[in-house]
């Protein structure tokens, strides 16, 4: 299975903890039963997403301009959390594949001017730094 694959299904089981309170070994399970089987890479990235949740919401506040994290909608905020915590955490992935990736998914769930807000936020998290 090919890491945007993977990245989709992580994004899709950080979405869902974002409406539950199951465990994350309970979402993992319900979305090995329901959809299809999970890969490594899916689930690296969604427990190490929700084992950072805090932290990186603090990144999303910090570089959306004004916008309260409460206020962006839930789509968005998992997009963020997905893709900040590729560009923070995960060596063997450039910051601008991790940006890609997620205005690719924001195109797909959420919408083109979404999709240039994810692109500005992620930009001024990466221009900060260098």
């Amino acid at each position: 299975m090919n890491r945007y694959k993977q990245r989709e299904q992580a994004f899709l089981l950080i979405f869902e903890e974002l409406f539950t309170d199951e465990t994350k070994e309970t979402l993992c399970s319900l979305f090995e039963d329901n959809i299809e089987e999970l890969g490594d890479y899916s689930k690296e990235l969604f427990f190490g997403v929700s084992d950072n949740a805090q932290m990186l919401d603090g990144n999303i506040s910090e570089f959306s301009n004004g916008w309260r994290i409460q206020r962006i909608p839930k789509v968005n905020v998992a997009i963020l959390r997905l893709a900040i915590y590729e560009i923070m955490f995960v060596d063997d992935v450039p910051s601008s594949v991790a940006v890609n990736e997620a205005v690719e998914l924001a195109k797909k769930y959420s919408g083109k001017e979404d999709a240039a807000f994810i692109n500005g936020i992620l930009g001024s998290l990466i221009r900060s730094m260098e």
